[in-house]
């Protein structure tokens, strides 16, 4: 149970007003960006990508824990990636209800192709603000992401 609000009842409805905004006009840019560079994937597919890309062959359930997505919504991701022929499903050898998702070829390519446009992307998201501001702004939503386990 929280100890206190804040102050004031309106900052409080606000605050959760301009992190929805903030994250709605974030993926909308992120998205935008993908389009201009002709990426052929949207934001939610980078994001599984990217998940791919660092954590190597996973289960559909351990992408959606990773990305915070739900399996049916993972699992129409996947369906498109593999469409693209930038993932593969393989079965599991330790079980036969599961397969494990991996980048092929061409989802390594992908991934090197558009990492610069995630990174400009994240550039001019983050510009003006200092090394102090990233951290105070990382604390304070990692606060709140722990303030609702």
């Amino acid at each position: 149970m929280p100890s206190a609000l804040p102050k004031s009842a309106k900052t409080a409805e606000v605050s959760g007003f301009i992190l929805e905004r903030t994250a709605k006009r974030m993926k909308q840019f992120f998205h935008a960006q993908l389009t201009l560079a002709a990426a052929d994937i949207t934001i939610d597919q980078w994001i599984v990508l990217q998940a791919l890309e660092s954590g190597g062959a996973q289960s559909q359930f351990e992408i959606a824990r990773q990305t915070f997505k739900d399996a049916p919504t993972v699992t129409r991701i996947l369906d498109l990636l593999e469409q693209k022929q930038l993932v593969t499903r393989e079965d599991d050898p330790n079980d036969r209800r599961r397969y494990n998702v991996r980048l092929t070829t061409q989802g390594h390519q992908k991934m090197n192709d558009m990492l610069p446009v995630i990174k400009n992307a994240r550039l001019q998201a983050w510009s003006g603000l200092t090394d102090e501001d990233m951290d105070t702004l990382v604390r304070l939503l990692d606060k709140v992401y722990d303030n609702l386990k």
